[in-house]
């Protein structure tokens, strides 16, 4: 285990290695925590890369969706059949049939059509800014909005502060005390990739060091006698000794994530929040959203089984992501960078079954620039209403310090 002051921001920066897809990598995966006086649970999750949420949530009854994405989704986008229907209009994709049950009893919403101020620009760095900052704007805060919350409780819990790990999270960075912890960190490369990188990206150092230091976060963190890591001359074989992209464990790093949140949530712990990665799918979108889909299906599971009923009944968990995708499928069998996106909540304090937000419609004239799903809510107003229902924060508070700029207007009820 390494402790190192590397930021998300410095460490993408830095390294060459994913490109586009940086945003998402498997090494950027800190766990935050923070104790409270109130006895809820709010877990958040930052689903890193854009997630494709016409996809995970489909709106199939809308009659332009078919036609939009016609590689994408199979006639009317009910794939797997009626089972994955959610209200006869949404359908859940395939890939999220595990947590079908939790919206058959309640305790799994979407919200559709929503999105930060974000517009236009379309950088994952960015765009991820300003989803952690809260603000109008990039650049007007350094701390996250879940840290400000903290900042405004009248009796905020100290508890003795413990880092594990090399990440930031700028949800939960600022002045209120917070505590981090992240999971094993391997760059899964073959000893010949390995040398191959070094050849390739000597004669430039700030990719040469980016590639060092997370070589040596990975070994640190190496168990003996574990597959998929440096040594291991199975894996070169079938590689043919060519360069792989840095990915998570085997272990399955994003259950270890679940796992250990839930363990603080049953005990001090009222907040966590941690990031998966592998959303931003431009291309063999079917593949890749599936394996994102699974990866969150697992940790909600995880999250609930891991607290237990008593627990659970008194959590909600709420997952969000940068911004949404393109609702026209592009050449490469994925979508591209686009504005209004998918929310997804989970746990017994939701009240679940439901798809909230409004519907903008997919007519090309209801899209933003013709191209996106129009945003007609902010995920920054579900979040103030999420916030005041678990921990009683003021209205006042959450407009000007958790939130400056947004009008909580009307309560849109995603609580018990």
């Amino acid at each position: 285990m390494v402790h190192r002051a590397l930021s998300r921001r410095t460490f993408l920066t830095r390294s060459g290695l994913v490109g586009c897809s940086l945003a998402a990598s498997p090494l950027i995966t800190p766990v935050s925590l923070a104790a409270a006086p109130w006895d809820q649970r709010l877990v958040v999750i930052i689903l890193r890369g854009g997630m494709d949420g016409l996809d995970a949530i489909r709106p199939y009854g809308d009659p332009d969706f078919a036609g939009h994405r016609p590689g994408l989704v199979r006639q009317g986008g009910l794939e797997a059949g009626p089972d994955l229907d959610l209200d006869g209009f949404f359908a859940l994709h395939p890939d999220l049939a595990e947590v079908m049950p939790l919206w058959q009893q309640g305790e799994l919403a979407f919200v559709q059509a929503v999105s930060t101020p974000y517009r236009d620009r379309r950088s994952h760095f960015d765009g991820q800014d300003l989803l952690e900052a809260g603000t109008m704007g990039l650049g007007e805060r350094r701390d996250g909005w879940l840290n400000r919350m903290l900042q405004v409780q009248n009796r905020p819990t100290d508890r003795t502060a413990f880092a594990i790990g090399h990440g930031e999270l700028q949800l939960l960075h600022g002045a209120a005390p917070v505590s981090d912890w992240a999971p094993d960190a391997e760059l899964a490369l073959s000893p010949q990739a390995e040398q191959l990188a070094g050849v390739l990206m000597q004669e430039d150092p700030l990719f040469s060091a980016a590639l060092s230091e997370a070589l040596a976060l990975s070994r640190s963190d190496m168990a003996p006698g574990r597959t998929g890591g440096a040594g291991d001359m199975t894996q070169a074989a079938s590689t043919g000794g060519m360069m792989e992209m840095p990915r998570a464990s085997r272990g399955q790093a994003h259950l270890k994530l679940a796992e250990f949140a839930a363990k603080q949530l049953r005990g001090e712990t009222r907040v966590a929040s941690f990031s998966l990665n592998g959303w931003d799918t431009h291309s063999r979108q079917k593949r890749n959203l599936g394996a994102a889909l699974k990866r969150l299906s697992g940790c909600i599971l995880a999250l609930k089984q891991g607290v237990g009923p008593a627990v659970w009944d008194k959590t909600a968990v709420v997952a969000m992501t940068e911004f949404g995708r393109t609702v026209r499928e592009n050449g490469t069998g994925g979508t591209d960078h686009g504005t209004g996106g998918t929310m997804v909540l989970a746990g017994g304090a939701i009240r679940g079954g439901r798809v909230y937000g409004r519907w903008p419609g997919l007519k090309e004239a209801a899209l933003y620039n013709r191209r996106d799903l129009m945003p007609t809510g902010d995920v920054r107003e579900v979040c103030a209403w999420i916030m005041r229902g678990i921990t009683g924060t003021g209205i006042s508070d959450l407009e000007t310090k958790v939130f400056p700029g947004i009008q909580m207007a009307q309560d849109p009820g995603v609580l018990r």
